[in-house]
């Protein structure tokens, strides 16, 4: 039977009472947000839609998702809620979309409020379970990742989770301190129980972790909850609260109005980690690594106690404008309490700016030569200083032209290494100006926004700033803005690509919009209204010169060197919701005639003889080897033999190898807080071992390579 079609009115009928039914629903089950943040949601799910490059819809399927994805965000290894708490929030599993357009999100609360009350009853598990006697000699193990469980169906099952959990930290710790004490065998006190050690660290690491999350809240969980959202879309769209927005700012600026001290948590105690050189704590002496910071005020008013406080919070404290008085109470690791009063300066964050030398080979690598070493480690730009249209603003491409002219003072180099690793992107805009001091005047990239449109983007400026041997240093962790770069300098062939097999493979553009109506009565919108933090919303899409997007596949390495980091599952083609590969014609631009197969093919002979015949890449083969054994293991020992002898051949392939790209635990359950001394060490900007040595041999060989190409053209 063929039923008759509903009318228009009765089909808006029918949904306003759904609508109705779904909101008498949330009022029942959960308490309301916050204007602001109900208000902060709602045009959030009016942005998404409007301007994502996929031009989504927030539906019933979104909502099934985004419920998932909240869970797993907060107890991604399932030892927080219960069955029983996800059966108790399923009613509401499609109705999410409908809450979000309405600027309900007291799903969102309600959940992390369940995660708060189950992490209490965890904590005091725990607490009691560290104390408590294991026998490591039984063989059990433990399963290392959350897909693979599901969720507890009873408060005995999680329990006997954390008895696991608890067991395996305990058991690594006590190896770790059992280690350190060996290598520390020369003093002459006799050492202590490493289990000791072993608890005292453990109680202090879920005390920490208890601290911040009794501490969280506001804002700080509809942040999570909104990027859960936006994360359902792709991986990289993003809610950035206000306090989000301005760390974003000061990472691309480079710059803060504060005192010039990275600061770290331990223990409810806020302790000065490091004195960044040229700030106002340097310059005054008093404020020292180590010193305890327990108390904060401003120029007048009383000195605020921060102990135990949240160390984001106590930042928040501590910074201001430039020019303003903070009053710090200090305990020295020795001496009284003090009163410190600081003036706010800009503070230059010098450690993350463009930084070159040049390398005399011969030392290094026994051959001679003349090698610049350019580091850029993010394409940094000021938006806010390049739109107020002076030229006194930080740039990467600006401070990469300052080294490049640096090196011609000095007298040139035979070839320059532009190192990349771990250069997670930055501002498109830097991208191809950097791309320019090396290429003649062409298309860099090519970008597509959601209607399918294409536009090339191209360095406008004549000439080059460099013209000779180029060799680019790249890694798994190379993405985005890197990728642009090392895109167009192997497509015009005018440089080597050499590191892991492939870049990260992040091929898509992210634009920062302020959370604000985007209707035209928004210019009546008042100027002292309150910050609703910024949406970072994927809006386009970029491809190579050559037409191949570098989304999932990265750009390929012309040269590749052994690492275990290559081996990892790091990049975009694992993350969940990445966009696909794409590939669209290629621009018109003329390619440079610095590489070419025969190039690739020798220098490629030439490194691969060296790695092979290398002790220490060998020791980075066994290591790959060792962790492609383990990478698909679902459980680890939880037998001290077993473990010990793990990390003994672990540890030594580490020691020897001394470089964190080619070891390392494959299948960490929980990050072992550092134990190094405060303060930053020395960091040299091209550190020598085996694997820089031999990026400074394939340079070489490259120059030798096209001293020869112009000798047979002669």
């Amino acid at each position: 039977m063929i039923g008759r079609k509903p009318s228009r009115a009765s089909s808006k009928l029918v949904l306003a009472v759904m609508l109705i039914l779904g909101t008498s629903f949330f009022a029942q089950q959960f308490s309301s947000a916050a204007p602001e943040e109900q208000q902060i949601a709602k045009l959030v799910a009016q942005i998404v839609p409007r301007y994502h490059i996929n031009q989504v819809q927030i539906n019933d399927a979104v909502s099934e998702q985004l419920f998932d994805r909240y869970f797993d965000t907060w107890d991604s290894q399932k030892l927080y809620f219960l069955q029983e708490d996800i059966d108790r929030f399923s009613k509401v599993r499609t109705m999410l979309d409908d809450a979000v357009k309405v600027g309900n999100v007291d799903f969102a609360y309600q959940v992390f409020d369940t995660y708060r009350t189950r992490l209490g009853e965890r904590y005091d598990l725990v607490e009691k379970l560290i104390d408590q006697d294991f026998d490591f000699t039984k063989d059990e193990s433990i399963v290392i990742d959350g897909d693979d469980l599901a969720w507890a169906a009873s408060t005995a099952e999680i329990d006997d989770r954390w008895r696991k959990r608890v067991k395996y930290e305990l058991l690594q710790l006590k190896l770790a301190e059992a280690a350190k004490q060996s290598d520390d065998s020369e003093e002459t006190e006799p050492a202590e129980d490493p289990m000791v050690e072993a608890r005292d660290r453990l109680h202090k690491r879920y005390r920490n972790n208890k601290r911040n999350i009794d501490q969280t809240g506001g804002l700080e969980v509809l942040e999570v909850y909104l990027t859960t959202l936006t994360n359902c879309f792709d991986p990289h769209s993003s809610y950035m609260s206000p306090d989000t927005v301005k760390d974003f700012t000061i990472q691309m600026k480079l710059s803060l109005d504060g005192i010039g001290a990275s600061l770290r948590s331990e223990d409810g105690y806020t302790i000065v980690h490091e004195i960044i050189p040229g700030g106002a704590a340097a310059e005054d002496g008093r404020l020292k690594v180590g010193d305890k910071i327990i108390g904060v005020g401003q120029a007048e008013g009383e000195i605020e106690d921060i102990v135990d406080l949240k160390l984001r919070r106590v930042v928040e404290k501590i910074r201001g404008p430039r020019g303003t008085i903070v009053r710090l109470q200090v305990k020295p690791e020795t001496g009284v309490v003090q009163i410190y009063d600081l003036v706010r300066k800009k503070i230059e964050l010098k450690e993350s700016e463009v930084k070159g030398e040049i390398i005399e080979t011969d030392a290094r690598v026994g051959r001679k030569g003349r090698i610049g070493l350019l580091s850029i480690p993010s394409f940094y730009r000021d938006f806010a200083g390049a739109s107020g249209g002076g030229d006194n603003f930080k740039s990467a491409a600006r401070d990469v032209e300052m080294v490049l002219h640096d090196f011609a003072r000095q007298g040139g180099v035979d070839a320059i290494v532009i190192d990349l690793r771990d250069n997670g992107g930055g501002s498109l805009t830097e991208a191809i100006e950097v791309s320019g001091h090396f290429i003649d005047h062409g298309p860099v990239v090519q970008v597509k926004d959601s209607d399918g449109r294409v536009r090339a983007y191209p360095d406008d400026r004549r000439g080059v700033l460099y013209s000779g041997p180029l060799v680019v240093l790249c890694n798994r962790a190379s993405a985005s803005a890197s990728e642009i770069f090392a895109g167009v300098i192997k497509d015009y062939h005018r440089g080597l690509i050499v590191g892991d097999s492939t870049t990260h493979g992040k091929g898509t553009v992210q634009n920062v919009m302020p959370v604000e109506p985007r209707e035209m009565l928004n210019i009546f919108r008042p100027s002292n209204s309150a910050d609703q933090g910024s949406l970072k919303l994927t809006i386009s899409q970029f491809y190579r010169v050559n037409g191949d997007s570098t989304q999932n596949r990265g750009v390929q390495s012309d040269i590749v060197l052994p690492s275990v980091f290559d081996h990892l599952d790091v990049g975009e083609m694992y993350l969940d919701n990445a966009l696909p590969f794409e590939h669209i014609p290629e621009a018109d631009y003329v390619p440079d005639r610095k590489v070419n197969d025969e190039i690739r093919t020798v220098l490629r002979k030439s490194s691969a003889d060296r790695v092979a015949h290398n002790e220490e890449f060998g020791k980075v083969q066994e290591a790959i080897r060792r962790y492609l054994e383990r990478k698909n293991r679902k459980s680890i020992s939880l037998n001290e033999d077993v473990l010990r002898e793990e990390r003994e051949v672990d540890d030594r392939l580490a020691k020897a190898i001394n470089d964190r790209s080619a070891t390392g635990d494959a299948v960490p359950i929980d990050e072992t807080p550092s134990e190094e001394p405060d303060g930053a060490k020395e960091k040299k900007l091209f550190a020598e071992n085996f694997y820089t040595d031999e990026v400074l041999d394939i340079t070489l060989d490259y120059v030798d390579a096209l001293n020869q190409m112009k000798t047979v053209q002669r």
